[in-house]
């Protein structure tokens, strides 16, 4: 499996059982149920607003929480880590970008329906929708967009999530930790 933006995975060792290729397949599993309807029960009547983003729980237990989150223009996640929470997800739908703080700098990639990505301890992102860029360049103002829809797992479930600024100095700052059972702090 390559591994996004560094070879390399912290040496820390993990709060679960489960390893990031075991998200990446609850992820992947999920992902599947999703586009075959299993969870339409679980979709507001229209599908997910447009103007907000939107999660509900598919699976939940001691050691795995999957979520299906949908996300809208202009919503940050803000810099983020998800506590000592390992973490993956697969795109259904639309676009991702992902900042990410490596070390030293930000570094941005897309993740487009199909794909993955895997968090290991100690992975500061941010998470937005992103224009998805085989549509038209429209002169009249635009329908609002379709929500970028993604499958989420973490283990252990979150119970924590540090947010963090970049500062003058190009040093990651932490600015607050909320405690959270959700995929929003």
């Amino acid at each position: 499996m390559s591994l996004p933006f560094s070879s390399t995975i912290p040496a820390v060792s993990a709060p679960t059982r489960l390893r990031l290729p075991d998200l990446l397949l609850a992820t992947d599993r999920a992902a599947d149920d999703v586009l075959s309807g299993r969870y339409d029960h679980l979709v507001p009547d229209g599908g997910p607003p447009r103007d907000e983003r939107w999660f509900t729980r598919l699976h939940g237990d001691d050691e795995l929480d999957v979520w299906l989150i949908s996300w809208v223009p202009d919503r940050s996640t803000e810099l983020h880590d998800h506590g000592g929470s390992l973490g993956a997800l697969t795109v259904i739908s639309g676009a991702l970008r992902e900042t990410r703080w490596d070390g030293e700098a930000l570094r941005r990639r897309r993740l487009h329906a199909g794909d993955q990505a895997a968090f290991p301890l100690g992975w500061v992102h941010d998470v937005v929708w992103a224009p998805d860029r085989s549509e038209p360049i429209q002169l009249a103002p635009a329908a609002p967009s379709e929500p970028t829809l993604s499958v989420h797992a973490y283990s252990p479930p979150l119970t924590a999530m540090s947010y963090y600024e970049v500062t003058e100095r190009n040093t990651l700052r932490r600015n607050r930790t909320e405690l959270t059972d959700t995929p929003e702090g």
